[in-house]
């Protein structure tokens, strides 16, 4: 009874380790995409600023952008 206690055991922590291990995996695919989607809005945001005439300066203090006609 005692050896079929601990192997019913090992397996559960086998089994827990698994899980968590897919766990962080998840985590960490979700994290990366999250990292891209924040990437690609700063870049939308920027692209949209130039199109509006506004330019960024040092630091975040912006003005609208001259037009040399």
């Amino acid at each position: 009874v005692q050896t079929l206690l601990q192997q019913m055991q090992d397996k559960f922590q086998t089994m827990s380790d698994q899980i968590i291990g897919r766990i962080v995996v998840l985590n960490s695919v979700e994290l990366d995409d999250m990292s891209c989607r924040i990437d690609d809005l700063e870049k939308n945001i920027a692209d949209l600023m130039t199109q509006a005439g506004v330019e960024e300066l040092e630091g975040e203090s912006k003005t609208p952008a001259t037009n040399k006609s």
